[in-house]
């Protein structure tokens, strides 16, 4: 794990990971969402490469792929926006995430020098199971990037060993068995997943799929050692397009107060 990473997860309440995707509506707007995103509270930055076929993605984030390739998104511009984002946000960690085609296009060595010099500290490929781990994770490895894996609900006890092996940064649980956006899981199935997921790693267990509002957040944030939002925020930006900073860090905000007071709720006598 990443000094960054490693340091968004050592605090005394869980972390807020928030969802862009890079290039919508342009590339030379995404700067300034990632900025209200930091403002408005979020702990760790997931960064969606656009990708034609988002195969794990519901409408709203297949509709920001679409808006940022017809803005002329490549890769040089996502690198360009990381590595502006780690000039200006330090310790803020950054996390790329997208499908294999664009991340192998020249080469996995290639690639994950490009974004180690760019600042990125970890990876989430969706589409590379943890059974051909070697067609990338050896070369993050080597630049000191995460390779993120994904469990699901049928991640069972015999797989879970493997999508663990050579893991860092932190493990994603997938809440819901389908694309993002369009279904939440209940509570309880959570709690138990990620005890589940607890007792066979050290890794921070981070939960996302479904969660929109503050009360889905602190739910999950009372389990989760991280609550993952994506298409919520990314139909902020459909909105309001380049307008979107300022209700950006509006959302994110009443998120990372729910997330925040997860574990400490409000004592109504005391007002604390």
């Amino acid at each position: 794990m990443t000094a960054r990473l490693s340091a968004a997860f050592g605090h005394d309440r869980p972390a807020l990971i928030a969802f862009v995707t890079a290039g919508d509506p342009t590339p030379a707007a995404t700067p300034a969402i990632l900025d209200a995103i930091v403002a408005g509270g979020a702990d760790v930055i997931e960064l969606g490469m656009p990708f034609t076929d988002p195969m794990a993605d519901g409408p709203a984030i297949q509709n920001a792929n679409i808006r940022s390739l017809a803005a002329g998104t490549r890769t040089a511009d996502i690198l360009a926006i990381a590595r502006g984002f780690r000039q200006r946000h330090p310790d803020v960690p950054l996390v790329l995430m997208g499908y294999a085609n664009p991340m192998l296009r020249r080469g996995s060595a290639w690639f994950a020098q490009a974004i180690a010099e760019a600042g990125v500290d970890g990876v989430i490929c969706v589409d590379i199971p943890p059974e051909e781990d070697d067609a990338l994770g050896p070369d993050l490895r080597a630049h000191g990037i995460a390779p993120i894996r994904l469990a699901t609900p049928t991640t069972d006890a015999a797989r879970l060993p493997q999508v663990l092996n050579g893991a860092g940064g932190f493990l994603y649980y997938v809440s819901v068995a389908g694309i993002t956006g369009l279904q939440q899981a209940v509570a309880g199935s959570i709690e138990q997943a990620v005890a589940r997921l607890k007792a066979a790693t050290d890794l921070p267990v981070a939960v996302g799929f479904g969660i929109r509002t503050p009360d889905q957040a602190a739910a999950v944030a009372r389990v989760a050692d991280a609550v993952v939002v994506g298409s919520a925020i990314v139909e902020v930006v459909a909105e309001h397009g380049a307008d979107a900073p300022g209700p950006v860090t509006a959302y994110i905000r009443t998120l990372a107060e729910a997330v925040a007071s997860a574990r400490h709720p409000v004592n109504e006598e005391s007002g604390r």
